[in-house]
C-alpha cells in the first residue's frame, strides 16, 4: 500500500492550523458516504462504545486480554473520520509491529475508504524515521541517511574497540552494544554517560559509545535506537519543529503502551502534552491522546519496557479518563478464573476482573510429570487424543518459559511422528550456539570434517582471521593434505603472520586434548563440557551482558543434559550388542551421540501436514502474547524454571513473571493444561525443583489433577510399565533388566568425579574474594544450588552481578 510524500502530508495538514482540533468537530453539510454511527458501533458492549465516542480528555483504555481493544482501535479512527471529521492525515496511530499497523490501515480503509491511506499508522520507529527524513539535517546529517541493522552495528563497534585498543575479550562488541541501547532508551547521549562514568570499565565503555556515535555520524547513519532518541532530542532542540508535529497530529493513539520504554513515553510527551514553558502566543492545543495497553501484560522489561508509563498516566495527566474493558471474547469462563486469581497476588495493580458470557468450559487439566520427558510423553499423548476427537492439531500450542525446553518436546513430537513447528526462534538443534558445540565435537570424532573446523576454528574469537585461513587452506592445496593437517604444520603456511601462527598453535593444542580424551573413551558429556570450558565458547557468552546470551548459555546446558542423559543410558550405542551391553563391555561412546543427535535433528524427518490438520505449535510464552489458540500446555511449571531462577529473590521481576503467567493462561480459549516435572535436568545433573508458586494460587477446584506428585515412583515413569521391557506387568516392580537400566540414573552424580576432567567445585561463602580469569577480581554476593549445581553471584566491580555456573566457571578462591 502505497504512502503519500510526507512534505504533501504536511501541506495538507497545516492549512489547518492550531484551531483544527475545534473545527473538525463539526459535522459538514456534505451528504454521508461512510458508515452510519449505528454500523460504527454495532456490536461493541457500553465501555467499548464509550470509548470509541470520547472526545477531549486524554483517555486511557485499560484493555484485559482478549477483550476486543484492535476493534476499539480501528472503530474509534472510523469515528474521528466519519463523524467528527478529522481529517485523516491529522490522525497518527503508533502500534508495536509493522503486520499489526498494516491491519489496522485496512481495516479502517474498509470502515471508510481510500482516504484512510492518509493516516500515519506505524511503528515508532517507522514514524520516526520519516520525522527525520525531513528534518535531520538541523542536526548535520543528509536526509539520505542509512539506517545500521544489527550486524552492521556489530562491525561498527568491533572497529571501535580495535581503534580504542581495548581488550576485546574484555570489551566484547555484544554487551557494549547493549549497554550503549539501554542508554539510548533512557535518552542519554555519549556526553551524559561519559560524565556520570564512576570507573575505568565505565570510562572504556563511555569512550566507546562516543566513538561509535562519531563514526555513525561520519557515515551519515543511525541505528535502530537512534531514531527514536534522535527524534526526541531534534524536538527537544528545535522547538518550532515540535510545535509543527504537534499542529499537524490532533489525535494520537497509542497500542500497547504498557509495553513503551522512556523514549517512547517522551516522544508521546512531546507531541500531546501541554509545556508550561511555552508562551501563550505559541501555545498549541494538545493533541487528543488515547492510549491501549493491559499493565497486567507487561512482560517486555528485558527490553527496556517501563511499567510506570502505563501505571502513572493518570499523573501524567492529571484529567485523562479512564475506561475499563473487562468483558472478555476469547475464553472460557474458567479459564478467566484462573487468570484473574494468579495475577490478583501482584500490587498495585488496577484491578480488574475478566469475566465471559461463553460459560464454564471444561476444567484445566493438571499433571505432575517425573522428569521432562515424561512431560513432553504426557503432552504428545494428550495431542493425540485431541486430534482422534476431532480437533486439529493446529488448534494447539505448548507453551514454555525459555528457548532450551523446546529440545525434549522436538525429540518426543519427532519419535511419535507428531508435526510441529517452533515459533519465534530455530529449532533447538539448529541453534547457533548449538551447532557451534556439535561442530566441536564432530571435528573431534573426524577430523577431516573440514566444514565443523573452519566453523569452530575462530570462535570463540582466538585470533585466527580470514587472511590466516587462506595462509593455512594454501598450504593444504599444495601439499594435498587435509585442512586438519596444514593447520597441524602451519609454520609450513606462506605468508602466516607470527601472532596468527601462536594462535593456531594454541587451537591445535586445544583439539588434541580434546582427541586424546575421545580416544580415551571419555563420556561424550565430559568431552562436551571440557570443549565448552576449554575453547572459551561458555565464558564468552557468560562475560555477555546480552539478554539473548543469557538464552544461548541455558542452551548449552541442555544440550549438556542431553548428553549427559545418553551417556547414562547403556543401551542409547545404536550399534552395540547387546550381549556386550549386559555385560557391561561397550559403552556408548561420543560418535554414537553425534549419531543420534543428527537422527533426531533431521528436519526431513517432520511429517509434510498435507491432510489440511496443521501442525502444533511450540513457543516461549513472551513469543505467545498477542496469540490465542483453542488448546494451551503450559509447561515447565516450577520455582526456578517459571518462575525464572533469577526473579526467585526479587519481587519486581517475580511480578513480572506472574504478568507471564496470566499472558500464558489467557492465550487459551477452551481448553488449558498445565503441567510439571519433579526432577528436570540441569547441565546434565538432575535438578528438584517444588511446584510453581503460581501453581498454589489457582483456585484447586478448576484444575483436575490427573497424576500429582504422590503418584511418582522411584523406579521410572508409569507409561514404561507399558512399553518397556524393564518392567514386570505387575505395577512397577521392577525386573532385573529394568534395575541395570535405571542403576545408571543412579550414579549420575558420580559420573563427573570419575571423569578426567574432575574439576572440583570451589566451597565458597557469601564475602569470599575470588579470581576468573576473564573478569580478574570479584566478591561473592550470593550461592544457591548445592554440589555441581552451585550457582555464584559474583560481583566483579564492573556491569552487573554475573551469575557462574561453579562447575564450569575458571574460578579460584582467594
Amino acid at each position: 500500500m502505497s504512502t503519500p510524500d510526507l512534505s504533501l502530508d504536511l501541506g495538507l495538514d497545516l492549512s489547518l492550523g492550531a484551531g483544527a482540533g475545534q473545527r473538525e468537530d463539526r459535522p459538514g453539510p456534505a451528504a454521508r458516504t461512510g458508515p452510519s454511527p449505528e454500523e460504527l458501533l454495532a456490536g461493541l458492549n457500553d465501555p467499548q462504545q464509550a470509548a470509541v465516542r470520547h472526545a477531549g480528555a486524554p483517555l486511557l483504555v485499560v484493555a484485559g486480554a482478549g477483550s476486543g481493544k484492535t476493534r476499539v482501535l480501528t472503530r474509534r479512527i472510523a469515528w474521528l473520520i466519519s463523524e467528527r471529521k478529522a481529517h485523516p492525515g491529522s490522525i497518527l496511530a503508533i502500534t508495536f509491529t509493522n503486520k499489526a499497523a498494516a491491519e489496522m490501515k485496512e481495516r479502517v480503509e474498509e470502515l471508510v475508504g481510500r482516504r484512510a491511506r492518509l493516516m500515519w499508522v506505524s511503528t515508532f520507529h517507522s514514524a520516526c524515521v520519516r520525522i527525520l527524513r525531513k528534518e535531520i539535517d538541523k542536526l548535520g546529517y543528509k536526509s539520505s541517511f542509512s539506517i545500521y541493522d544489527a550486524q552492521d552495528q556489530k562491525r561498527l563497534m568491533t572497529l571501535v574497540i580495535k581503534d580504542l585498543d581495548l581488550d576485546p575479550r574484555k570489551f566484547q562488541p555484544g554487551p557494549v552494544l547493549h549497554w550503549v541501547s539501554n542508554h539510548k532508551n533512557e535518552l542519554r547521549d555519549h556526553e551524559d554517560v561519559a560524565a556520570d562514568a564512576k570507573n575505568g570499565v565505565e570510562q572504556s565503555y563511555a569512550a566507546a559509545y562516543s566513538l561509535y556515535q562519531r563514526r555513525l555520524h561520519e557515515a551519515n547513519a543511525l541505528d535502530f535506537d537512534d531514531l527514536i532518541m534522535t527524534t526526541v532530542h531534534l524536538m527537544q532542540a528545535f522547538p518550532e519543529v515540535r510545535e509543527t508535529y504537534r499542529r499537524r497530529f490532533r489525535h494520537v493513539l497509542v497500542d500497547e503502551y504498557q509495553d513503551t520504554n522512556h523514549a517512547q513515553y517522551a516522544l508521546i510527551h512531546q507531541l500531546c502534552a501541554d509545556d508550561p514553558e511555552v508562551s501563550e502566543e505559541q501555545r498549541v492545543e494538545p493533541a487528543e491522546l488515547m492510549v491501549v495497553g493491559d499493565a497486567d501484560q507487561s512482560i517486555y522489561a528485558f527490553r527496556g519496557a517501563n511499567i510506570r508509563n502505563i501505571l502513572d498516566f493518570e499523573q501524567d495527566f492529571p484529567d485523562a479518563t479512564s475506561i475499563l474493558l473487562e468483558q472478555n471474547y476469547r475464553s472460557t469462563q474458567t479459564i478467566l478464573t484462573a487468570a484473574n486469581a494468579v495475577i490478583g497476588h501482584n500490587q498495585g495493580r488496577k484491578d480488574k476482573r475478566l469475566w465471559s458470557d461463553a460459560g464454564d468450559g471444561a476444567r484445566i487439566v493438571g499433571y505432575v510429570a517425573d522428569d521432562e520427558r515424561d512431560e513432553a510423553r504426557f503432552v504428545s499423548d494428550e495431542i493425540d487424543k485431541l486430534t482422534d476427537d476431532g480437533h486439529r492439531a493446529g488448534d494447539v500450542a505448548v507453551f514454555y518459559r525459555t528457548n532450551a525446553q523446546s529440545r525434549v518436546f522436538e525429540e518426543v513430537f519427532i519419535r511419535t511422528g507428531q508435526p510441529y513447528k517452533v515459533v519465534g526462534g530455530v529449532r533447538f538443534y539448529e541453534r547457533r550456539e548449538v551447532r557451534d558445540a556439535l561442530a566441536y565435537l564432530r571435528m573431534l570424532v573426524n577430523a577431516d570434517d573440514s566444514v565443523s573446523l573452519r566453523r569452530i576454528l575462530n570462535v570463540p574469537k582466538r585470533g585466527i582471521g580470514d587472511r590466516a585461513v587462506a595462509c593455512v587452506n594454501e598450504l593444504a592445496e599444495r601439499e594435498r593434505i587435509t585442512f586438519w593437517e596444514a593447520l597441524r604444520r602451519a609454520e609450513d603456511a606462506p605468508g602466516l603472520a607470527t601472532r596468527s601462527l601462536t594462535n593456531i598453535r594454541g587451537f591445535v593444542a586445544l583439539v588434541e586434548e580434546l582427541q586424546a580424551m575421545v580416544a580415551a573413551g571419555e563420556r561424550a558429556d565430559v568431552v562436551l563440557s571440557t570443549a565448552l570450558d576449554k575453547s572459551g565458547l561458555l565464558a564468552e557468552l557468560e562475560a555477555s551482558d546480552d539478554p539473548q546470551d543469557e538464552t544461548r548459555v541455558e542452551n548449552l546446558g541442555e544440550l549438556v543434559a542431553v548428553a549427559r542423559e545418553f551417556s547414562d543410558d547403556p543401551l542409547a550405542g545404536p550399534s552395540a550388542d547387546p550381549a556386550d551391553v549386559d555385560a557391561d563391555l561397550v559403552a556408548p561412546g561420543l560418535a554414537d551421540f553425534l549419531e543420534r543427535v543428527a537422527l533426531v535433528a533431521d528436519s526431513d524427518q517432520i511429517p509434510d501436514d498435507d491432510d489440511g490438520q496443521g501442525v502444533v505449535t511450540l513457543m516461549t510464552l513472551h513469543t505467545a502474547k498477542g496469540l490465542e489458540f483453542p488448546t494451551v500446555f503450559l509447561t515447565g511449571l516450577e520455582d526456578g524454571v517459571f518462575p525464572h531462577s533469577r526473579a526467585l529473590g526479587d519481587r519486581t521481576e517475580l511480578e513480572e513473571e506472574r504478568r507471564l503467567a496470566y499472558v500464558g493462561i489467557t492465550r487459551a480459549r477452551e481448553r488449558l493444561y498445565i503441567s510439571r516435572a519433579v526432577v528436570r535436568s540441569s547441565w546434565g545433573a538432575p535438578a528438584h525443583n517444588p511446584a510453581s508458586r503460581f501453581l498454589d494460587e489457582l483456585p484447586v477446584d478448576l484444575v483436575d489433577w490427573r497424576r500429582t506428585e504422590a503418584a511418582q515412583t522411584s523406579w521410572g515413569r508409569p507409561d514404561l510399565a507399558a512399553s518397556s521391557p524393564a518392567y514386570s506387568g505387575t505395577g512397577f516392580q521392577p525386573t532385573a533388566a529394568g534395575r541395570r537400566h535405571f542403576s545408571a540414573a543412579a550414579a549420575r552424580a558420580d559420573a563427573a568425579s570419575k571423569s578426567i576432567r574432575n574439576r572440583s567445585v570451589p566451597s565458597l561463602e557469601p564475602g569470599d574474594r575470588v579470581t576468573h580469569d576473564s573478569f580478574g577480581l570479584g566478591t561473592v554476593v550470593a550461592l544457591e544450588g548445592q554440589g555441581d549445581k552451585t550457582i555464584a553471584s559474583i560481583d566483579f566491580g564492573s556491569g552487573p552481578v554475573k551469575r557462574l555456573l561453579l562447575r564450569v566457571a575458571p574460578i579460584e578462591k582467594l
